[in-house]
């Protein structure tokens, strides 16, 4: 069966990786109740500037910081969008989501969604 997968890729300031991961926390228990399959954030542990792209580069990594990928997957991209309506809306993430509560710049995190073409 195909799924539909969210992906991001922010930079986190060192120092508040222990405050995303809280709010990761509360994220995932959230997106999970609303009807995604998985949610899944994994902190750089090998990753190298690239000489063109790399992760580091794609959001500007300051010496600080480190890259965090995350993914949500779903069973469809109407699945998807129901589900992150109703997340949006969750009163558990809405304070959460203001960009001066992050802690990161999300000016600097790029996200999309996938259709998946090949799961084993």
């Amino acid at each position: 069966m195909a799924h539909y997968v969210d992906g991001f890729v922010l930079p986190v300031p060192k120092a508040k990786l222990d405050d995303y991961r809280e709010i990761a926390e509360t994220a995932g228990k959230v997106w999970k109740e609303h009807g995604a399959l998985e949610y899944w954030e994994c902190v750089a542990d090998d990753v190298k500037p690239g000489k063109l792209t790399s992760f580091p580069q794609s959001v500007q990594l300051k010496d600080d910081e480190v890259v965090v990928f995350s993914w949500i997957i779903y069973n469809s991209r109407e699945e998807r969008d129901t589900i992150n309506a109703k997340v949006m809306e969750d009163p558990r993430l809405k304070d959460m989501m203001s960009p001066d509560k992050m802690p990161f710049d999300g000016a600097r995190m790029f996200f999309g969604g996938f259709k998946s073409i090949v799961e084993m």
